[in-house]
């Protein structure tokens, strides 16, 4: 298939050369965005009186034409075509001729290109941003199962407080919720037209930009021509969000491989969707969630690229910047993948209860209620801290619990103690009495899943 630019060249193009500058590989998945790009393109040259309404019109049918056998499978993309746009034209003028030629006035590769991605780009957001409904809708539907269901709160991986695991996974749906915020901001300065800045410098047809926003469902059109075709924040800041949606699948992931480990035994994953071992056949390997972890590097790399190409790039379009496709896809493509796995995965998981509530009971994590016990007596908070302190020691010592402590061991701590601390120090009773908002009490952690609903509705 010949190269738009072929007029200016008396030789014909290496072969090694040909393949190197190729796209076709990756930018195929553009096909049909290219498409709708051009017929709203060759609707605004016969509206506009660029070129003649009827030629207009058998360009469109001819474009549609293309669409439907692509569709069906009757034409098949030619893969030593130069690129997408390359091979469209192409095969428009192939069965129009002449007229064919005429759907790339006013029009260049370099914004042809840049409206493309951003179409492809929305259509991902979108798409992403159901899958990322679906796990916080998993994970909402799993607090509400959990809103009793007792653990060991960490920092530091220590024990530290108690919570529920209820409150623990809303910790995940709010972060979640941060990411779908991202991703709609994105979408926000993406929908931006364009086409009509030419190569760089615009042109000088009396074009309707407006009219091809509004065709392609864009809120606005580019301000400055050598910005139109050269911006490529758009996917830098995609692959920002999507970078942050893998650090916290990531995180989460994480937790997910500690909690299955004999060592918590908080969980276990469905045999669905886990693997096991080829020499040892005890094993249950939450292989899901390790890749899930281990992947978040290649979207974080894909951002990496992204920031170098761009970065030495004088005004306006340069051929580095072909590289954006296949990095930008392929963090797309990753972060679906990740989810379409984990969801699932976090979907059908058994919670083991009672194991959670036996880590919580040894961990002194009703230390802090036991000061704030002292506190409500009237003794400053450094000193019932102190007091506290003593007594966790006291216990390390014999081998027993803040709960299970005889009441003449407080006693000789501090006489402020009476028999009300075992109640004080009941780990339902410390969760229940965190009404705080935001905190882990079930009337929060309710308010906390109505709220993230609402958002997803």
């Amino acid at each position: 298939m010949a190269q738009l630019w072929k007029g200016r060249f008396k030789k014909e193009l290496a072969k090694e050369t040909n393949d190197f500058n190729s796209s076709i590989s990756f930018d195929c998945r553009m096909w049909k965005e290219d498409i709708e790009g051009s017929i709203a393109h060759a609707t605004m040259l016969g509206a506009a009186g660029i070129i003649d309404k009827s030629e207009s019109d058998k360009i469109i049918d001819g474009l549609n034409g293309i669409m439907a056998d692509i569709e069906s499978g009757k034409l098949k993309i030619d893969m030593s075509a130069e690129d997408i746009h390359t091979f469209i034209e192409g095969e428009l003028t192939a069965r129009l001729g002449q007229t064919g030629k005429r759907l790339h006035t006013a029009r260049s590769r370099n914004d042809q290109v840049a409206l493309d991605i951003r179409m492809v780009l929305k259509k991902e957001i979108d798409e992403i941003s159901a899958k990322l409904k679906e796990l916080i809708l998993v994970l909402c539907n799993k607090a509400e199962e959990n809103k009793n269901t007792i653990m060991p709160g960490y920092t530091h991986l220590q024990r530290a407080q108690p919570i529920t695991f209820a409150h623990h996974l809303m910790a995940y749906a709010a972060m979640l919720l941060r990411d779908l915020d991202r991703l709609a901001d994105v979408k926000k300065r993406m929908n931006v037209l364009p086409l009509g800045s030419g190569a760089l410098a615009g042109t000088t047809y009396p074009l309707k930009r407006d009219m091809v926003a509004e065709l392609l469902g864009f809120d606005d059109i580019s301000a400055n021509s050598l910005d139109g075709v050269s911006d490529r924040d758009f996917c830098i800041e995609l692959a920002s969000a999507l970078s942050l949606v893998m650090v916290h699948l990531s995180r989460f992931s994480e937790e997910i491989i500690m909690w299955c480990s004999w060592e918590f035994k908080f969980v276990e994953l469905d045999d669905a969707f886990s693997t096991g071992s080829s020499i040892m056949p005890q094993k249950k390997n939450p292989d899901i969630a390790e890749l899930v972890r281990g992947k978040s590097g290649r979207v974080f790399g894909d951002l990496t690229t992204l920031l170098t190409v761009m970065k030495g790039i004088a005004l306006a379009y340069n051929k580095d910047m072909q590289e954006d496709k296949e990095a930008i896809f392929d963090a797309v493509d990753t972060v679906k993948m990740c989810l379409n796995a984990f969801t699932p995965m976090i979907d059908t998981m058994t919670v083991l209860k009672d194991n959670m509530r036996l880590a919580a009971a040894k961990g002194f994590i009703n230390a802090t209620d036991c000061a704030d016990y002292l506190v409500g007596k009237g003794l400053p908070f450094r000193d019932a801290y102190k007091a506290t302190g003593e007594l966790v020691a006291l216990c390390i010592d014999k081998g027993l619990t803040l709960e299970t402590l005889p009441l003449e061991e407080y006693k000789a701590v501090c006489d402020l103690f009476d028999d009300k601390v075992y109640e004080a120090i009941n780990l339902e009773k410390c969760v229940a009495d965190r009404l705080v908002e935001g905190g882990p009490s079930i009337q929060s952690v309710e308010k906390q899943i109505e709220n993230t609903k609402k958002v997803l509705n």
